[in-house]
């Protein structure tokens, strides 16, 4: 069968496709930067095409070609700092192109990435998990984008008895990843980079979840044909700042991070505390412990350096 990736050779989409072959499928990824992953190791299995997914001929036009049987969607700006028009047409305009080329091509089954940005911060809930059934509080241009996509698959779910699943990554980490959240992971590759750096506040709260767990999330989501709910929140690892560095501290002692501020961070923090019961019991998802992750982070970026591998005590 064949699944069709919209933004297939991104920071998720290098990680998925090879997990989507090693389970038989046959994967067309469609990105405006095709170039930026090589799966040649898998042959003929993955084919690669460029197109735009805020342009809806082409989302069409490669979608008609590779007539999918699933299709899931990776194509969107991180944060919330982009012009307005430019954030619609890829967020909203090129989520929407992505459900209704999939309708027209007769695919049924789609999966697609919202956030847990569409919570905003974790003082709407208190000291509590967040699940999926909880108001949506995010208030800014990449939540409330979220929060229409998460609108638009439920009008599709229901007036043309689509199969749409809405997955909500927490704050995605790896070594590559460098747009959006990224202060949890900028204080493990900097300092394995050998740089220095430097954070507002000492007690902000984080919940990260390793990009490999994320694509075997995708993959397991998207392979069930009918999964029992419309909604996964990912969920992760409730960690302050300071805590990752003290970690990080372990494997490198001399890494150079500091704060600003020790304490005031906390209260402003984004949701953080998130319930993914739904997803461990249906899927069987587990996550290696956030501290093996680190290490495994630091040595990507050693081996980038040619350096050797620290290894745990």
């Amino acid at each position: 069968m064949t699944t069709f990736i919209a933004g297939g050779t991104g920071f998720i989409g290098r990680r998925l496709v090879p997990r989507l072959a090693q389970r038989g499928e046959q994967i067309v990824c469609m990105d405006l930067n095709p170039q930026t992953a090589d799966f040649s190791a898998l042959g003929k299995q993955v084919r690669v095409v460029r197109g735009d997914v805020s342009q809806f001929d082409d989302v069409m036009a490669r979608m008609t070609e590779a007539k999918p049987d699933r299709v899931i969607n990776l194509a969107y700006f991180i944060g919330s700092e982009h012009p307005p028009h430019v954030a619609f047409k890829l967020n909203i305009l090129g989520m929407d192109n992505v459900f209704e080329a999939a309708r027209l091509a007769g695919c049924n089954r789609v999966a697609y990435a919202s956030s847990l940005a569409v919570n905003g911060e974790q003082k709407f809930y208190g000291d509590r998990p967040v699940t999926e059934d909880d108001f949506r509080h995010g208030h800014v241009q990449y939540a409330m984008h979220k929060i229409f996509n998460e609108w638009q698959a439920q009008d599709y779910r229901d007036k043309h008895g689509m199969e749409i699943t809405t997955i909500r990554p927490a704050n995605v980490t790896g070594p590559d990843k460098i747009v959006g959240s990224v202060d949890h992971v900028f204080c493990i590759t900097d300092p394995a980079r050998g740089k220095s750096v430097k954070f507002p506040y000492k007690d902000a709260m984080r919940c990260p979840v390793h990009v490999d767990e994320i694509a075997e999330i995708f993959a397991r989501v998207i392979m069930t044909d009918k999964p029992k709910h419309a909604v996964y929140s990912t969920g992760g690892v409730a960690i302050s700042m300071g805590e990752i560095a003290e970690i990080v501290r372990e494997f490198l002692p001399d890494a150079q991070i500091t704060f600003d501020k020790e304490t005031g961070g906390k209260a402003i923090s984004g949701n953080h505390l998130i319930d993914n019961t739904r997803l461990v019991t249906e899927f069987g998802i587990q996550y290696r412990p956030y501290r093996e992750r680190v290490l495994q982070i630091i040595n990507d970026i050693r081996k980038e350096q040619d350096l050797p591998p620290i290894r745990d005590r």
